[in-house]
């Protein structure tokens, strides 16, 4: 299969990438780190060697960078599985966070995944295959405090994802909207936390990827997951 992953150089993307590089799928792969994008992938190569890899560099923010990214994808055939799972998190108030928060994270978060996903779509429409995973956030799901732009990027994400359903279901696409509570990743760096406190990206990973070997006739609408003692 042919398998897309935004942000795919660490925590949740690269668990992701992990799961269909050691089922010996073909992933192209992208973040806006280079060089950590390309670690991820040679120890990605290292331990599954019967994975291909393509990997290119993208600001998934930027609408240009991210449907160039898209036709780049095209170039080696019509992807099987899209997991839009680039984001940012910004904490941060309504009231009084940083002018341009909003845009930013409506940008990263997602006008990423939509425009990314309407470049592939028309060849995944035309041999009606192929299953689409936002990466949501139980933050799509619930206002919380100090959420404040990045809750509503994700609330739009979800939004994002419930009317692509409903537009695809007559194409065979599936869609799928990923909303993990606390998951170990970036945006938890230098905080002092219990590891039996927060999932693993792997838990996630796991999940997607079984959602993923269900038959035509089946389809996980919704993902939602919390740490075991609940939200953080």
């Amino acid at each position: 299969m042919n398998v897309i992953i935004t942000g795919a150089s660490k925590g949740i993307g690269k668990a992701i990438a992990e799961q269909f590089a050691a089922a010996g799928h073909t992933l192209f792969l992208c973040s806006r780190n280079e060089k950590q994008l390309y670690d991820a992938v040679a120890s990605l190569q290292t331990q599954y060697p019967n994975c291909t890899i393509k990997a290119k560099p993208v600001d998934m923010g930027n609408a240009a960078e991210a449907k160039t990214f898209g036709v780049w994808c095209l170039g080696f055939g019509v992807p099987d599985i899209i997991v839009n799972n680039a984001g940012q998190f910004l904490p941060g108030s309504v009231h009084d966070e940083k002018e341009g928060t909003l845009e930013q994270m409506i940008e990263v978060n997602l006008y990423s995944a939509y425009h990314l996903t309407r470049v592939l779509l028309p060849r995944m429409i035309a041999v009606e295959h192929g299953h689409i995973f936002n990466i949501c956030s139980i933050a799509s799901l619930n206002a919380y405090a100090n959420g404040g732009s990045y809750s509503i990027s994700k609330f739009a994400l979800l939004g994002f994802s419930k009317n692509l359903r409903e537009e695809l279901k007559p194409h065979g696409i599936k869609v799928t909207a990923v909303c993990p509570g606390a998951t170990m990743s970036g945006s938890w760096d230098g905080v002092d936390i219990d590891p039996k406190r927060i999932m693993e990206a792997e838990d996630v990973a796991k999940i997607i990827y079984a959602s993923s070997q269900l038959s035509p006739m089946a389809v996980v609408e919704d993902i939602v997951m919390r740490p075991q003692l609940g939200d953080l």
